[in-house]
């Protein structure tokens, strides 16, 4: 076995026993702006997520000690709680034989997103016991409706926040801050507020006041920014983002939905993919879920014409966040790499990028 085998099988087991920690979070649609400071600042708290996978070479060098042990030490009591956890733990071969990305297609939103889930070994790999769990979704305007495919798919985030109660998380909360009208008109108008509520979550308004200055370690052109302090103290972050155009992304997917999360967006848009890419590096969604039921084509990422809308019932699931949205890109027509940020993710090892080496299933649902 060689050693980049070794240490994925590891690192695969090791997720499936919810022994990794470590996280940070972000999100978003528009160019909103919260504040034009972005200074330098001291890390804020850090939770658990996911390790994503990354497209290091058979020869890949093993992550450094320090790294390790930071990273194990910035959330002492994720692991504590995730041992106290009564879920029964995967055996290795369990782990290793389930999928790095699932997608759903063919049948009703909520049961797209619960057959993905299994197939990756049910919410309860994800979310344990007594998890506060937060879950973001891109509600981009407060005067469309979900099937203008501007907002995310409500049945799609009312099943998330099933199934995470149902793992046991101690609350889940959803939560976005628009590009055009206020969040409560928005929550509402999306349809997001309604299922969610059914579902026994609570949708949170995001105050100006919960951001906070937070390093970007890893960061190659952002190295830090203000980021909502809730979103970082998570356990767990769920990044939902639905499939659409953006007039200056290419596509809105995972790693631009975290822009959601953050104060100052306009100074995004300067080196808009590394900065993505950056920010996905210092709040690392524990799981994406890409909602394809209904896909904004072109003129996002409000759109407005239903003309420009594509139903697909389609639901993508992945714990690697640029996986999901390599997967996503080819759904309209184009290849990961012609997206800045998935090339930039993939280059600082992120997630992977290249298809061809991950193990994707596929799920019909509908019959």
């Amino acid at each position: 076995m060689t050693d980049y085998t070794r240490r994925r099988f590891l690192h695969r087991a090791a997720a499936s026993l919810g022994l990794l920690t470590g996280s940070w979070l972000l999100a978003g649609c528009g160019e909103k702006e919260l504040t034009t400071v972005c200074p330098t600042a001291v890390p804020a708290t850090a939770s658990r997520t996911a390790v994503p996978a990354t497209d290091a070479p058979e020869t890949g060098v093993e992550p450094s000690p320090t790294t390790a042990s930071s990273q194990a030490a910035a959330s002492p009591t994720a692991s504590s709680r995730a041992e106290a956890s009564p879920t029964a733990a995967a055996t290795p071969t369990e782990a290793l034989s389930r999928p790095d990305l699932v997608v759903a297609r063919g049948g009703e939103p909520e049961e797209m997103v619960r057959r993905a889930l299994a197939a990756l070994g049910g919410m309860e790999q994800f979310v344990k016991v007594g998890d506060d769990v937060v879950i973001k979704p891109n509600i981009c305007v407060a005067y469309h409706t979900y099937e203008y495919a501007a907002t995310t798919n409500p049945w799609v985030v009312g099943a998330l926040v099933k199934l995470a109660l149902e793992a046991g998380a101690a609350r889940v909360r959803v939560m976005d801050y628009p590009f055009g009208g206020s969040a409560e008109q928005a929550y509402v108008k999306s349809g997001i507020q309604e299922q969610v509520e059914k579902a026994g979550g609570r949708m949170e308004v995001m105050t100006k006041f919960k951001f906070v200055d937070a390093k970007i370690p890893q960061g190659l052109d952002l190295q830090s920014c203000k980021i909502y302090d809730d979103v970082l103290k998570a356990d767990v972050l769920i990044d939902v983002p639905i499939a659409k155009h953006h007039s200056l992304a290419r596509l809105t997917l995972g790693m631009k939905n975290l822009m959601g999360v953050i104060a100052n967006r306009p100074a995004m848009h300067r080196n808009l993919g590394q900065r993505l890419a950056d920010l996905s590096s210092r709040v690392q969604p524990t799981l994406t879920v890409v909602d394809a039921v209904r896909m904004l084509m072109k003129h996002g990422p409000t759109g407005g014409n239903l003309d420009d809308v594509r139903k697909a019932d389609t639901v993508i699931a992945s714990p690697d966040l640029v996986a999901a949205d390599s997967y996503a890109a080819t759904l309209f027509g184009l290849k990961p790499e012609q997206l800045s940020y998935v090339s930039a993710g993939a280059a600082m090892g992120l997630g992977k990028s290249d298809l061809d080496r991950l193990k994707i299933e596929e799920v019909t649902v509908g019959g």
